[in-house]
């Protein structure tokens, strides 16, 4: 990776922008979540943003995360290790990705390897975690571990079954889109107000 430096103009207005939606409450819930959900497999990081981003940058912790929402022995990583070299660190991390996909998280809703290695945009990688969190809870597996109200509800599809009887009813109907023939008209109506006169 190339040493960016500091930014200066709109680039650092866009990375201020991009740091202000990063929430610490948010970060919390996320840590308690995570600590539960591997059980004694990962330690506390330090709090901040700077200490969440290090604690997830090798990818070790998001692997264990995403092998503890699958059955004992299934999980989609199959090799987790701790590694200082930085393509490794950001192997573990696509692994992560790849593994959260399949699960069942969209591709618009996941951080790029970068956004979490570097560090640039450590809210994305919140949201994609949170959507992790809540589709677990949405699956009722009995795999979550921790207070589903720590996330926010997916919907539920709440399918509908009509009789035929029912359906032909709704045909008959004149919907208000169509207009109607009662009521208030121009009918009969002359121009507002008096003509201009010319003398």
């Amino acid at each position: 990776m190339a040493n960016r430096g500091p930014s200066y103009g709109l680039s650092r207005e866009v990375q201020q922008k991009i740091d202000r939606q990063y929430d610490p409450e948010l970060e919390q819930i996320l840590v308690r979540w995570i600590l539960a959900q591997c059980d004694g497999d990962v330690v506390q990081p330090a709090p901040g943003r700077d200490g969440f981003q290090q604690w997830l940058k090798d990818g070790t912790v998001l692997c264990r995360l995403i092998n503890s929402l699958h059955p004992r022995g299934q999980g989609p990583v199959a090799k987790i290790q701790a590694s200082a070299m930085a393509f490794k660190q950001m192997e573990q991390i696509s692994q992560f990705l790849q593994a959260a996909e399949r699960y069942g998280i969209a591709a618009t809703d996941i951080f790029q390897t970068v956004d979490l290695w570097e560090g640039k945009n450590m809210a994305c990688v919140q949201r994609t975690l949170m959507n992790l969190g809540s589709l677990a809870v949405a699956k009722g597996d009995g795999l979550f571990v921790g207070d589903p109200n720590w996330f926010p509800k997916k919907s539920q599809e709440n399918r509908r079954v009509f009789s035929e009887d029912k359906l032909k009813e709704g045909q008959s109907v004149i919907g208000l889109q169509m207009g109607t023939n009662r009521g208030a008209s121009q009918a009969g109506m002359t121009g507002y107000g008096m003509p201009r006169q010319i003398l």
